[in-house]
């Protein structure tokens, strides 16, 4: 499992890489937690989308869990949510 909290943007892109990289090999679905990110830019939907697209390649899919409205809009409006092998699951009632 990944988790992302507080603020993601490129100034942090070089911190994620190491993590993002390493989850490509697992052996399941690479679930990423959200509910502790405030705020990120494209920078971290594009890591998660290569990501994404590397695991489907390899049989698996990208989870994202817990992502605030703001989080959730931005997912929609690059389309991360519409790729293949990308589920991103409803926040808990």
């Amino acid at each position: 499992m990944l988790i992302c909290s507080g603020d993601e943007d490129r100034t942090t892109q070089a911190r994620r890489r190491r993590a993002l990289s390493q989850s490509l090999a697992a052996v399941t679905d690479v679930r990423v937690d959200l509910s502790d990110l405030y705020f990120a830019d494209t920078s971290l939907m594009l890591d998660l989308m290569m990501v994404a697209r590397r695991l489907r390649k390899a049989g698996r899919r990208l989870r994202l869990q817990g992502a605030q409205p703001q989080i959730r809009r931005l997912i929609e409006l690059v389309g991360l949510d519409r790729l293949a092998g990308v589920v991103v699951e409803p926040l808990p009632a």
